[in-house]
């Protein structure tokens, strides 16, 4: 989540079985084979359960989508804004934000439980910048807590307690783990640039010079997400003159940001590259062609699937969804671990 100015950038538990093989031939129909998801519709009345928290007049859906049959199945529906859903590392429930507060969604047969509220204070403002830790222990997020007059990032217990600020300079926004657990991703402005860039930092404490700048074009730069090598960092930016998706090593894209690399440039603006847990596939948000930003909730957008092959992203990429939606969508990483399902929202005005 990023500041409201035209400025600014960004936006059923299954054991795995499948083998590589199978795997492979599954992306390759999905690429192939599958019509885009026209997000099913939801019941009429959400459930009783759900939070009031928006200001925002707007039903929200989390809709799983699986790849092995090309559906979407709904498992949440409430009539307030609820964002970027993610994954535990153990496939049992999701996490989204909604009103300030980020929540626990265990997942049924038919849906979800109640939500369940982390015990993060209530004197947190958590936006959708939010996530496990790959051992399922910790909670990285990023919130707007007193005294800071903007968006922060901190670290908590899986069940969100133990608060622990992190990177404590502003505006700065959690994007994503690496996948020992070791390291932080995120994006930032610094100095009043008004600049995005891509950051990373120790996820086991603070030490002096410890957050560390990646990139440096004077374009801007979101969505930091690792490969499950770790070698890489997905982003997207708009330095080609479009939002589009780029990669860097790990470690910095390096002088003048030369070791950056874009993969993939299509008719949409791309935003939020997530890369599968296996590997092998590569989603990513398109808004419409000329949108100035990720804010919109009421645009357009296409879920999109790349492969991954050799560690290339390969040419030929799929539409799985298009719906209604954008913030909040899919802001963060939302594979399920056994990297043939994701999370992700839709939104409607209400009556």
């Amino acid at each position: 989540m990023r500041p409201l100015s035209p400025s600014s950038p960004s936006l059923c538990n299954l054991a795995v079985s499948a083998s590589c093989l199978l795997a492979s031939s599954l992306i390759a129909s999905s690429l192939i084979a599958q019509e885009p998801t026209q997000a099913p519709s939801a019941p009429a009345h959400p459930p009783a359960h759900s939070p009031a928290h928006s200001k925002e007049h707007l039903r929200s859906r989390i809709f799983l989508y699986d790849l092995r049959d090309g559906s979407s199945h709904l498992v949440y529906t409430a009539d307030a804004v609820w964002e970027a859903p993610n994954w535990s590392p153990d496939g049992r429930y999701l996490i989204s934000n909604s009103g300030g507060a980020i929540y626990k969604l265990v997942l049924t047969p038919s849906g979800t439980e109640p939500p369940q509220n982390l015990a993060i204070p209530g004197a947190f403002r958590c936006n959708n910048d939010k996530a496990l830790s790959p051992d399922g222990s910790k909670l990285a997020f990023s919130a707007t807590a007193p005294p800071a007059k903007d968006s922060q990032v901190f670290l908590a217990d899986a069940d969100g307690r133990h608060v622990k600020l992190m990177a404590a300079a502003t505006p700065s926004y959690f994007h994503g783990w690496s996948p020992d657990g070791k390291t932080l991703a995120f994006v930032a402005q610094r100095h009043g640039s008004g600049q995005y860039d891509i950051y990373r930092m120790p996820a086991g404490g603070i030490t002096a010079g410890s957050e560390q700048q990646l990139t440096s074009d004077p374009h801007q730069d979101d969505g930091p997400d690792y490969s499950p090598d770790g070698r890489w960092i997905y982003i997207n930016s708009d330095r080609s003159g479009k939002q589009a998706i780029w990669r860097l090593p790990a470690d910095g894209a390096g002088p003048g940001d030369a070791k950056a690399e874009m993969v993939v440039s299509d008719s949409l603006e791309d935003w939020f590259p997530h890369i599968s847990p296996d590997g092998a596939k590569l989603v990513y948000l398109g808004y419409p062609a000329g949108t100035p930003t990720h804010n919109p909730r009421d645009v357009a957008i296409e879920i999109k699937l790349a492969a991954i092959e050799h560690d290339q992203v390969a040419a030929p990429r799929k539409t799985l969804v298009k719906a209604v939606g954008g913030q909040g969508t899919m802001n963060v990483n939302s594979w399920a671990p056994d990297s043939m399902r994701f999370a992700y929202v839709t939104y409607e005005p209400l009556p």
